[in-house]
């Protein structure tokens, strides 16, 4: 079983979801299922910067019969930063200490998971809290979002690939931490004017690395208008690079008007349903986009 501080949501045959928090390394037992067909799934709640965590699989009792698992037939990405993560969704107040952010911090309940089910598509989330695109939240230092997102694991000893995993759509949500705060003294950028030009070239140059791996794929980058529309305008200009570049398969979608109620003005859990309410909007109106294989 996964070790760390992690909460985990075991869902049996999607009845709601049992809470396992901080689990130890072991074997844990599913008990009180008859002998018929079940499914059980195990999701992570939280997200974990510090060390990778394993799951050994599963032991069926004597008499019991693996089933194969069905594959689900599409396939959708999300990319991006702590919104995406869903930091601190579920709070209930903008004020969290460190502990109060991990236990309210639901990435089951923010707009990937609620976007990919209502498509029932599987789905992969690559997001990590405080990077940007060239600049992480306040000038923080770590690799960037474009930087560790080829690896496996931050130690980057090992690139991921997997040749079944061709999404239809990708969806990704970065900037915020680039614009978010003011500039320091000593950052490599003297003006935000050099901070945006930097940010722009670094993200087509992102954009074009995954359309290579992603060549049918729908991209959908969105942006919020905290930050006096700062963060929208860059994504757009993004944006409208790509399609004068020749890539007519990549739009922007603008997320306005979210409370920003969770954990450190972070979206909520009635914001993060907003957002994939949009998101599905925007796919509802491309039904294309499942035709890409």
């Amino acid at each position: 079983m996964v070790r760390g501080d992690e909460i985990l949501h075991i869902v049996i045959d999607g009845q709601p979801a049992l809470p396992l928090i901080k689990p130890e390394a072991g074997v844990y037992e599913v008990d009180g299922l008859d002998e018929a067909k079940h499914t059980i799934g195990i999701f992570v709640a939280t997200e974990s910067q510090g060390a990778p965590n394993t799951f050994g699989g599963f032991a069926i009792p004597s008499g019991g019969k693996a089933l194969k698992v069905p594959r689900l037939h599409r396939q959708v990405e999300f990319i991006g930063d702590s919104h995406t993560v869903g930091y601190g969704d579920l709070s209930a107040s903008r004020k969290c200490t460190a502990e109060e952010v991990w236990a309210e911090t639901d990435d089951t309940k923010a707009l990937g998971p609620m976007a990919a089910s209502h498509y029932d598509a599987d789905y992969q989330i690559n997001a990590i809290s405080g990077r940007g695109v060239v600049r992480n939240y306040d000038g923080s230092s770590g690799d960037t979002l474009p930087q560790a997102y080829p690896y496996v694991l931050f130690d980057k000893k090992q690139k991921y690939r997997d040749s079944v995993w061709k999404p239809e759509v990708i969806v990704i949500a970065l900037g915020t931490n680039d614009f978010s705060t003011p500039l320091k003294p000593g950052e490599r950028w003297k003006t935000r004017d050099e901070l945006h030009a930097d940010y722009e070239a670094t993200y087509m140059r992102f954009l074009k690395k995954l359309r290579a791996g992603n060549p049918h794929a729908y991209f959908i980058l969105w942006a919020t208008d905290i930050g006096t529309g700062e963060i929208e305008e860059e994504v757009q200009k993004v944006v409208d690079q790509r399609i004068r570049s020749g890539d007519n398969n990549v739009t922007f979608l603008p997320i306005n008007g979210l409370s920003f109620g969770g954990c450190d003005w972070h979206p909520s859990l009635e914001d993060q349903k907003v957002i994939s309410g949009k998101l599905v909007e925007l796919i509802d109106a491309n039904q294309e986009v499942w035709q890409s294989k």
